[in-house]
């Protein structure tokens, strides 16, 4: 279905605006207010700011440039080669290479007219101002992201909440019918938000840091575990008594899957259930050795799982702060 963007608004109007203000003040060459608009529109706040600054800079030195050329060698076409072979190493010097495009459409100014004035640059000025300057105006409101983060964190949440219940029901049984959508699901979730959370903090100009993107890097770590821990879950094929005893465990962790800093609650009770173990009679069987040492692995890569979440700060705290 045929849907316009928020960016794609901002844009069309943001050029619009910049092109009645400068026919309005009567300056020559006004369409180009909305291609300087259209340039410098970024996706984010930050990135905007950076855009601005990078292409006011680029025009100015591409206009000292342009007039002390066609000035001095004259306004020819090889004048223009001359021009940018000076002009882009600068820019890539000074890693403003971002306004090469910007700063060509007012040196083309120069060259059409064929005589730089005072009141010429003044006009160029002008329309770098105006373009660059409505581009900031447009991206000066950014819509929060927030809303969205907190709704992929819950669903997110809500994955890893299933796959610790079906590790459960596995190990119990050692039958299950579950494919692994949500382990994938989660994969392609943390990505999703990872990215969103970044550009959410590019809007935030004196944010250094979002509480969102710590937090998807926390779960993208412990995603590593889960995947470690199926090949070690498949290998058990004789059950013990330890099993019932982990999978109790695994039950209570799916329903403590949240953002909030439990892991200390749950670490006890898996030293709790380590304890345990080496209480028990040695196995019987190799089978049961195998099985008990697979169990003992799991245990140890759970142990890893919650020491990642011990270690965040949860989310209320980086809010906290702001």
């Amino acid at each position: 279905m045929f849907r316009i963007g928020y960016r794609t608004l901002k844009t069309a109007f943001g050029a619009a605006i910049a092109i009645l203000i400068a026919q309005m003040l009567g300056l020559d060459f006004f369409a180009s207010a909305g291609i300087l608009t259209i340039l410098c529109i970024q996706k984010t706040r930050k990135r905007s700011f950076k855009s601005a600054w990078n292409r006011f800079l680029a025009c100015m030195i591409g206009l000292v440039i342009a007039s002390i050329i066609f000035e001095t060698l004259g306004y020819m076409f090889y004048s223009v080669a001359i021009v940018l072979l000076l002009f882009i190493p600068v820019t890539v010097r000074l890693k403003i290479t971002s306004g090469i495009v910007t700063s060509a459409v007012i040196m083309f100014h120069l060259y059409t007219v064929g005589n730089v004035t005072v009141g010429l640059l003044w006009n160029e000025v002008q329309l770098i101002s105006i373009g660059i300057g409505m581009s900031l105006l447009m991206n000066a409101y950014m819509p929060s992201v927030e809303d969205k983060l907190g709704q992929m964190q819950k669903e997110l949440e809500e994955d890893l909440s299933i796959i610790f219940k079906e590790f459960a029901s596995y190990i119990r049984t050692g039958e299950s019918e579950w494919a692994g959508k949500e382990i994938t699901d989660a994969s392609e979730l943390v990505n999703q938000a990872k990215n969103a959370s970044l550009e959410n903090l590019e809007n935030h100009i004196l944010r250094y840091e979002d509480m969102y993107y710590h937090y998807f890097k926390m779960r993208e770590k412990q995603l590593d575990i889960i995947e470690r821990l199926m090949p070690l879950l498949t290998s058990i094929d004789y059950h013990v008594d330890q099993a019932d005893m982990l999978a109790d465990f695994l039950e209570e962790l799916s329903e403590g899957v949240n953002a909030q800093n439990t892991a200390y609650i749950f670490i006890e009770k898996l030293e709790e259930l380590r304890s345990s173990y080496k209480e028990m009679e040695l196995p019987d069987s190799r089978e049961e050795f195998e099985a008990r040492a697979a169990l003992a692995n799991v245990v140890r890569e759970l142990d890893q799982y919650l020491a990642i979440k011990q270690q965040f700060k949860p989310i209320q705290e980086y809010r906290a702060f702001e």
